[in-house]
């Protein structure tokens, strides 16, 4: 099992700020990100390019190999002013 929780605009977006995804031997990031742009276009987001990952709390790229029982986490950019 694969903990992913979204934060901010992202969660507001999804309306939920986590879910729970049964682990079914994805390697990275881009494949769970993948997995939920499969089910439906509200997802699409996880694709873009600015939309930051971690990994076990450690900032990383979709790139990042994961394994079962990894908390994945996505959220926007972080902007200042």
């Amino acid at each position: 099992m694969i903990q992913i929780k979204f934060f901010a605009s992202l969660r507001e977006r999804l309306g939920t700020s986590s879910l729970n995804l049964q682990y079914a031997g994805e390697n990275t990031v881009a494949d769970v990100a993948h997995e939920l742009v499969e089910r439906g276009e509200e997802w699409r987001f996880l694709e873009e390019r600015d939309v930051l990952c971690a990994v076990n709390q450690t900032l990383c790229g979709k790139d990042a190999k994961i394994n079962d029982g990894d908390e994945i986490a996505f959220f926007p950019p972080v902007t200042g002013g």
